[in-house]
């Protein structure tokens, strides 16, 4: 039998640390989903986890490695993911990483790039402390991100704009072409996720309605959800991508 260093797939699932995970948050499960669909199932001893704050997400996939968590936000320290006997949390810049170089067998960075300005030191830093042969593992919005995604939406979303500066995002997203560009390393696997159906939860998660009515809401959609989540193939139209780079 063949041995997995990924946790599987369902118990990796039922860990979604966002509330209501099957309503609200079903979106962060189409997360999760694509970033373990590009994860290599290998034996990594040790990963940097960048800007993890507090959602585990990395130590959850890979429970048997050691992992660092780095992030600007100290109060994160205290935060139950980062109690674990496997994990280190260090408050710290993705472009001034404080480890030497060749430290680690894999980067991640999810949902992080589209938050810091310079985002070419960033990639560098990551790369630097990557041991050759190492993985990077990155999760960004793309170019089909946008809020809400359908017009008809707008009377109860925020402005576009108004919700990149809540997010604290200083950039829209990425093409896989400008990820190449940025990053320079051979891209192994990409996988899409929130795509034109399950996109309007997502929307309505992050609406201008009360908190019970985007309950309400996103619980009466859950079978539209269910149904793109279940259509929808790694390659196809996503508003986010989740890519596997390797360092040679």
């Amino acid at each position: 039998m063949k041995t997995m260093h990924k946790v599987p797939l369902p118990q990796f699932l039922s860990r979604n640390p966002f509330p209501h995970p099957l309503t609200q948050g079903f979106f962060y499960r189409e997360k999760m989903r694509a970033i373990y669909r590009i994860a290599p199932d290998r034996s990594l001893q040790s990963i940097l986890e960048v800007g993890g704050g507090s959602s585990g997400l990395t130590a959850m996939l890979y429970p048997n490695a050691q992992i660092t968590n780095l992030d600007l936000d100290p109060e994160h320290e205290h935060s139950p993911c980062n109690q674990q006997a496997w994990v280190r949390f260090v408050c710290g810049d993705a472009t001034a990483l404080p480890f030497a170089d060749h430290s680690f067998d894999a980067v991640t960075m999810f949902d992080v790039l589209e938050h810091i300005p310079d985002h070419k030191t960033a990639i560098l830093e990551a790369q630097r402390v990557l041991k050759p042969g190492g993985f990077l593992l990155i999760s960004t919005p793309n170019e089909n991100w946008r809020f809400p995604y359908y017009r008809f939406m707008k009377p109860i979303c925020p402005e576009d704009k108004e919700v990149m500066a809540d997010w604290g995002h200083v950039r829209r997203g990425y093409t896989i072409e400008q990820l190449q560009d940025l990053i320079a390393l051979p891209c192994q696997k990409t996988a899409t996720f929130i795509n034109p159906l399950t996109i309007v939860g997502h929307d309505i998660a992050f609406s201008r309605l009360s908190r019970y009515t985007r309950q309400a809401l996103c619980t009466l959609l859950s079978p539209l959800m269910w149904i793109g989540y279940w259509l929808h193939r790694p390659e196809a139209t996503g508003t986010e991508t989740a890519s596997m780079w390797q360092k040679i």
